[in-house]
């Protein structure tokens, strides 16, 4: 016998969902897998006061047939009322809470009120509408302060909000949310060591520890996931701004050496991860509910060959010049110090650097074991799809179109391989620090000291007698400290040394002469230029010194 299902039936078995922020970069990708999955009925909220149906950007057609079916439905929601909050949740099963969509960094009670006094209305609201599960979207960089690298952290590593964490671990049942909430604003504004370097990631933080505490309060099942670093079609922040670098020639340098490690989650992955915490919700409430788990997309890669892959992709010339990390602090702070535009920046510049500069992965165990996780696009497939979805911010210029990026640059094909070219090049950081300094001193010393050449020399050479005598002198051991003798062999040039070294003087010279006769005979008028022009420089620099 065969029982056929009715379209009433189907839509009894619906659940209904809540995704706030459904507008947001994630909350679209979520929006989408839901309804991709079937069996949802999702209900968009978000502070955009106009349907989704108006907006021009959305060519999804399934959002599309969702919206008119009434499978989806969008609602203006202001997280800052909880009235608004409560008409939406009504009768959901779910609530999804994804980051917000319009705040700005500049206004700091603006972002307050959305992120933290916006994590407590949603939390009062879902108890009021008897929603059984909550999950919010937060980010890995909470566990994150840029001092140290960050290798395989797992949800044992403690954050930098220590207070905070403390009091995650206690009791939760001997305190009142609203108390706790009072209680992190004023650690915030008395400067207890909850400290970051980013503002946005200081108040999630604090929606954390909110979402968090209040689990298993009037049957409320709560649930963080920490996504690393996500990329995807619509991000508005990570893969423009590596296009606005590179059109500025800023992409070409690597900060540190190139070489740490870093976790990257796409975005379709986060929506899994969502879906998946809210189905175990309920069937593991104590290895799931009140906990926070890290969500990567299990393939560490350097940070910078990731950089390197999106920027190759849209045409853009790979990053190849390393820098230390301290040079462009130091060059950030002074950018800073003359320009006092600190708070144009949706992300701090030296969060920004330490992003790109530490190791920074984690391990997704418990995401895999206690949610069901696992990736359903690999790290090629979305970095593919990512440069796919920005091809209107692709370089068209001809270099893109017919140079090789693998190529060697003009600077490397002139300057070759030695020495010299590692100097240059900063291929070899120590080196050409070395360098550096020793110019900056001879220049200070000969130029700027107000002496004559030879006195400086001769005051040279006295320093150089006195360090050799004075560490002559000295005993073999100093404070514990072993004191190398100089080999005599330093000294000494042998017999082979010196022929070489006068065969060299005497080539230059002979060389110099067969010159000196061909200006002379007038042989070559290019030549006489080109001395001409090199003596007239020589002569300008030594009148400006």
């Amino acid at each position: 016998m065969v029982v056929k299902t009715t379209a009433n039936d189907v839509a009894t078995e619906k659940r209904t969902c809540v995704v706030l922020g459904g507008r947001g970069f994630l909350g679209r990708s979520l929006v989408a897998r839901l309804l991709q999955l079937g069996g949802w009925i999702v209900r968009v909220a978000d502070s955009s006061s106009h349907s989704l149906l108006t907006d021009p950007s959305v060519s999804d057609s399934l959002l599309s047939n969702a919206l008119c079916s009434g499978q989806a439905s969008f609602c203006h929601v202001d997280v800052r009322d909880t009235s608004q909050i409560i008409i939406v949740t009504k009768g959901a099963d779910v609530v999804f809470y994804m980051e917000p969509t319009d705040l700005d960094i500049r206004d700091f009670y603006n972002c307050y009120m959305i992120i933290v006094q916006g994590a407590k209305n949603v939390i009062n609201a879902c108890r009021e509408c008897k929603v059984r599960r909550l999950v919010y979207n937060s980010s890995a960089d909470i566990v994150f302060d840029g001092s140290r690298d960050i290798l395989d952290g797992d949800l044992s590593f403690i954050c930098p909000g220590k207070v905070c964490f403390l009091l995650l671990q206690s009791d939760e049942t001997l305190w009142n949310l609203v108390t706790i909430c009072r209680l992190l604003t004023v650690l915030y504004f008395i400067n207890v060591p909850i400290q970051f370097k980013d503002l946005l990631i200081d108040l999630k933080f604090q929606a954390e520890g909110l979402i968090r505490l209040a689990n298993n309060i009037d049957g409320l099942l709560t649930c963080v996931l920490r996504p690393s670093n996500v990329f995807g079609p619509g991000d508005s922040r990570f893969v423009p701004l590596l296009v606005n670098l590179a059109k500025a020639g800023l992409a070409k340098f690597i900060t540190g050496c190139g070489e740490n490690m870093s976790d990257f989650t796409y975005t379709e992955n986060v929506a899994h991860a969502h879906i998946c915490a809210a189905e175990t919700l309920d069937s593991r409430v104590v290895s799931v509910a009140g906990k926070a788990f890290f969500i990567t997309n299990l393939e560490p890669i350097m940070f910078w060959e990731f950089v390197s892959l999106i920027l190759g992709g849209l045409g853009y010339q790979r990053p190849y010049i390393k820098f230390p990390t301290w040079m462009v602090s130091c060059i950030v702070s002074l950018h800073q110090c003359r320009n006092d535009k600190l708070y144009n920046y949706s992300v701090s510049p030296h969060y920004m650097l330490q992003l790109a500069s530490r190791t920074r992965t984690f391990n997704c165990s418990a995401a895999q074991n206690h949610l069901g996780y696992s990736p359903v696009v690999s790290m090629k497939d979305g970095i593919k799809l990512t440069i796919q979805s920005f091809s209107h911010l692709a370089n068209d210029s001809f270099y893109t179109k017919y140079g090789n990026f693998n190529e060697q640059s003009k600077a490397e094909k002139m300057l070759g391989s030695g020495i010299v070219a590692d100097i240059l090049l900063w291929r070899d950081e120590r080196r050409t620090f070395a360098c550096f300094f020793t110019l900056v001193l001879v220049y200070c010393w000969f130029f700027l000291c107000g002496r004559t050449f030879a006195s400086s020399l001769a005051d040279l050479l006295l320093l150089v007698i006195v360090a050799l005598y004075g560490h002559g002198i000295l005993s073999s051991k100093i404070c514990g400290f072993a004191v190398q003798e100089i080999p005599s062999s330093r000294f000494k040039v042998t017999e082979s040394e010196a022929q070489q070294a006068m065969r060299s003087i005497a080539h230059t010279w002979n060389k110099g002469v067969r010159r000196i006769k061909s200006l002379a005979k007038g042989e070559d008028w290019s030549k006489f230029f080109r001395v001409c022009t090199f003596m007239a420089i020589l002569s300008t620099v030594s009148c400006i010194f």
